[in-house]
């Protein structure tokens, strides 16, 4: 499986800040936004990852993780010229994707959650098994402001809305899918939105009309946190700082999954802690090597 991060758009919410720089590029808390999505394609044992964004900010994505080769792991750039939606991704993305299938997570998407990688790994079975898509679904308390889902007993989705007005659930379709190859076709034989996008949505119902679409649910003990606004970052943030704080364990910090993965030795670890050696993340991963 190939794993795709969109961190594309032009953040407008974000402006003045995200003028200069790209949304994911922001810090939260201790760590870049697009650390938390990268670790979650990791954590689902995925090494082979395309970063999505736009012209002028694929140099910075590049100076922060270069070709990957140092983390063990392979990474590759595209450019979204326009924000034409977030199905575009596949389109872009078909030479990467091969004949393979593939996860796309939203690149200002943060989860976090102890069965996180049970999970993960769940949508990884239905996917290249059973060969149906799987989406994340999260309870909400304002669900008319997302695209909201409800599924049966087995986790077959029966229904997918955008922003109703009266939601048939509270269940909140996040930014992280996972679908089986075919997923480029379907992209290319949608018709773009009132808005002009090409809707991850419409991707969705496809997969749900032909009864393909099952849904991985997080409830209790997860958090989901889209973090698009002033207020949202700084909640994710304190929370981020709250957990890290209090448990004494980094969330998403990339150096140490991919060295308790195994995609880097001891030496290749040394070298990414030279990186930040000089600061409380530095001096975390140095903890790492000698505990």
């Amino acid at each position: 499986m190939k794993g795709i991060i969109l961190a594309g758009g032009t953040g407008s919410r974000l402006h003045p800040v995200t003028i200069a720089v790209s949304k994911q590029l922001l810090p939260i808390y201790n760590k870049p936004m697009i650390y938390y999505p990268l670790s979650v394609l990791l954590l689902s044992g995925i090494k082979e990852i395309l970063i999505i964004t736009n012209r002028e900010n694929v140099e910075f994505f590049q100076l922060l993780f270069g070709n990957g080769k140092q983390l063990g792991i392979k990474i590759e750039y595209a450019v979204q010229e326009k924000a034409n939606g977030i199905a575009e991704a596949f389109i872009i993305g078909e030479k990467f994707i091969g004949n393979d299938s593939v996860c796309l997570i939203l690149g200002d998407n943060i989860f976090y959650g102890d069965d996180l990688i049970k999970k993960l790994k769940n949508a990884i079975e239905i996917v290249e098994k059973e060969k149906k898509a799987c989406i994340f679904c999260y309870n909400v308390k304002d669900p008319e402001r997302y695209g909201v889902a409800t599924y049966n007993t087995t986790g077959e989705v029966t229904s997918i809305e955008e922003k109703p007005t009266n939601p048939q659930s509270n269940y909140a379709v996040t930014g992280l899918y996972f679908y089986p190859n075919n997923v480029i076709e379907l992209s290319k034989s949608i018709t773009p939105s009132d808005r002009g996008e090409l809707e991850i949505t419409s991707i969705n119902q496809l997969y749900l009309k032909s009864k393909e679409l099952k849904v991985q649910t997080l409830g209790r003990g997860f958090a989901w946190l889209d973090t698009g606004t002033y207020e949202s970052l700084l909640e994710a943030s304190l929370f981020i700082q709250t957990i890290e704080k209090r448990q004494g364990l980094m969330i998403a910090c990339i150096e140490e999954i991919v060295y308790d993965l195994k995609y880097i030795n001891k030496e290749e670890f040394i070298k990414l802690i030279d990186r930040v050696s000089k600061n409380e993340y530095g001096q975390y991963l140095k903890n790492k090597l000698n505990s």
